[in-house]
């Protein structure tokens, strides 16, 4: 168990918006950041954070919450491994008591997944590090390789040694079942046999974006012609080679600050360039490109260029694969270098300036770049080359936004001397052809053209239980503003000189919490949502015994459901920044003060639902012949009826 103190001091120190930026790119919007959604294939921004109060909402997916919640949202990880990677991200000591032998056989299978592959990365570090094989054959082998001792240790690379069983066997030792050794591929179970899967071989963890080993790439350093040169870790619970990208844990921040990422092949071409100083480079290694890869990158910047080596041949191979990255709506550039080259061995001979200036310098923009390079392919065969400008229009046609598109077209048209209308016509046909293929899909959303109105499901067709929205906007006028003191307009029930009922007004001045609280008690209002409810109580709590609400306390007291709906309540109505109404000429008003008037009339509104309520409860009565006396039941529905009335007066409804 990890001690109160210890969860205290990680709660303080944590800045929301850093935690966040380590995984999505995040920009400003006002007073809060906002970004793309991690948790689904968005294009738009509608994640947001809010540094002041230390939250965050993902509007697409409805999660939402605080540092600790977005860790164990977005990493999978439990309540205490989230404390313990921010503990560790903040260099706070964590005060923990033993666990029992109970606690650990409880551990997920995932867990233990994560624990075996944590110990078999330290194992193969202090095999390189400390025998006399590791020291001449694995240490040797990265030397060589040009790495220095900052580069093994940043990506913690090591040596598995040629024993049959080494690892399985220190592992084994250690308490560490052998069935998740053989579910992260660590070792090959045949029969009664058990042998290290990676034996013999220089070791590249491979590592998730919080620094978890997910699994490992070993490559073998004799010439045996039957093993293959590289290894992976197979696919398990925990790595999926379609989702990783190598290096992405060391370059996350760097990506996201240099707002580019540079995409190369190779374990190797990440760490020799990593070490010359560009840090912001990431490997697919060695497997194509896939759309989990892609989007990432997207979550830290809308920029990628992918490097080359020389081979021609390896460059029209690969540029298929960049149309998928087009399709994603981010910007691609491609750089070449001389051939012979590739990203190891230039960066290896050439200084950070110098490798600065040749990616500035030869980076091209895709479009523009296959289009010069497929041109000089066809020359002047004229089959050959309208071959080749249908093959660039396809790629035009992977991208989302229109005016882009149009500006490639009228690129291509001047490098392959084509006229644009011709291309338009072909463009056309393209994206008519894909849309009829995408039509046999049931999830298909035709793309929306500029100025198109697109029709929205009326109010009436969405179910809404309205005594829990009314619930939802108390408990964000509490959390907004309950500490506040302002100028009431209350109603209250009078009979005028013809005995009749009617609602006068007065003017009081109260804290917003003291408001609520006694107007709630009055009526003998209960919350029916329970995460409400408990939302208030704690509040209650809060406001009886301190000033304000102090929202990390409160996060720390509550379950991640009950964070998500504070966080809802708290950022719902931010939801407007992220689509810049104010562009459009919306101009919202801010909410940063509390208006008297959104109190009372959300109180009015709930008083009248409950009215309403009340008299279909008296109807009903009447029909299932339940009452002794229908003239009581009748006059108490019509008095009902006429405080319902009045009530809707006030708050400008028509009945």
């Amino acid at each position: 168990m990890i001690s109160q103190s210890s969860i205290q001091n990680v709660l303080d120190a944590a800045r929301v918006e850093e935690v966040i930026g380590d995984f999505i790119q995040l920009k400003k919007s006002g007073s809060n950041y906002k970004g793309l959604s991690p948790f689904t294939d968005e294009r738009t921004p509608s994640f947001m954070v809010s540094p002041v109060k230390q939250i965050w909402k993902d509007f697409s997916s409805g999660k939402g919450g605080n540092a600790i919640s977005f860790i164990m949202e977005h990493e999978h990880f439990s309540y205490p491994e989230a404390i313990k990677y921010l503990a560790k991200k903040y260099n706070i000591e964590i005060e923990e008591t033993e666990q029992s032998d109970e606690q650990k056989q409880a551990a997920s299978e995932r867990e233990s997944m994560y624990l075996v592959n944590a110990f078999a990365q330290e194992f193969f570090i202090n095999q390189m590090m400390k025998t006399d094989e590791g020291r001449s054959v694995g240490l040797s082998y990265f030397k060589e390789r040009g790495f220095n001792q900052e580069s093994i240790e940043t990506f913690k690379l090591g040596y598995s040694p040629e024993a049959w069983q080494a690892l399985t066997d220190k592992a084994v030792s250690k308490g560490y079942k052998l069935e998740f050794l053989e579910k992260t591929g660590l070792s090959i179970v045949k029969d009664d046999k058990k042998f290290d899967r990676f034996r013999g071989r220089v070791i590249f963890p491979i590592h998730s974006l919080t620094g978890r080993v997910l699994g490992f790439g070993g490559r073998i350093l004799t010439q045996d012609k039957k093993a293959a040169k590289y290894l992976n870790s197979p696919e398990s619970e925990i790595y999926h080679k379609s989702k990783v990208l190598y290096g992405l844990y060391q370059a996350k921040s760097e990506i996201a600050k240099a707002n580019n990422c540079f995409l190369v092949e190779g374990y190797t071409d990440v760490i020799q360039f990593h070490q010359s100083g560009i840090k912001n480079v990431v490997s697919s290694s060695g497997t194509a490109l896939t759309e989990q890869q892609i989007r990432l990158i997207q979550r830290l910047t809308p920029n990628i260029t992918v490097l080359f080596d020389g081979d021609e041949a390896g460059i029209r191979a690969s540029l298929r694969g960049i149309d998928m990255i087009l399709e994603q709506g981010m910007q691609v550039k491609v750089c070449t270098f001389p051939e012979g080259e590739d990203p190891d061995s230039f960066a290896k001979a050439h200084d950070q300036e110098d490798i600065e200036t040749y990616l500035q310098e030869q980076s091209k923009d895709f479009i523009r770049y296959k289009a010069q390079l497929l041109n000089a392919a066809a020359q002047n065969d004229p089959s050959q080359k309208a071959e080749v400008t249908r093959d660039i229009i396809n790629s035009i046609a992977k991208i989302p936004d229109l005016i882009q598109q149009e500006l490639y077209v009228k690129t291509c048209a001047d490098i392959m001397q084509v006229s644009e209308e011709v291309l338009f016509s072909t463009l056309a046909q393209i994206k008519s052809k894909q849309e009829k293929e995408a039509r046999k899909n049931s999830n298909y959303r035709p793309q929306q053209k500029d100025m198109e109105v697109v029709s929205q499901p009326s109010v009436s067709e969405k179910k809404v239980n309205q005594q829990e929205e009314l619930e939802r906007i108390i408990i964000s006028l509490l959390l907004r503003y309950g500490n506040q003191k302002t100028e009431f307009v209350d109603y209250l029930l009078k009979e005028n000189e013809e005995g009749e009922l009617e609602l006068a007004s007065e003017k009081n001045e109260e804290i917003v919490f003291h408001k609520i609280y006694m107007e709630l008690q009055e009526d003998e209002i209960e919350f029916t949502n329970s995460k409400f409810k408990t939302i208030y109580e704690l509040i209650c709590k809060h406001y009886s015994n301190q000033q304000a609400i102090d929202l990390k306390i409160l996060s720390a007291q509550t379950d991640q459901e009950i964070n998500t709906e504070i966080s809802s309540a708290l950022l719902d109505n931010e939801n407007h920044n992220l689509h810049r109404w104010e562009d459009k000429n919306i101009f919202i008003r801010p909410k940063e003060e509390i208006d008297p008037k959104e109190v009372t009339q959300t109180i009015l509104n709930l008083r009248r639902l409950l009215i309403q309520k009340k008299i279909e409860e008296l109807s009903q009565s009447i029909k299932d012949n339940t009452q002794e006396s229908h003239v009581e039941v009748l006059t108490e529905t019509k008095e009902y009826k006429k405080l319902e009335m009045l009530i809707s007066d006030k708050i400008g409804r028509v009945m």
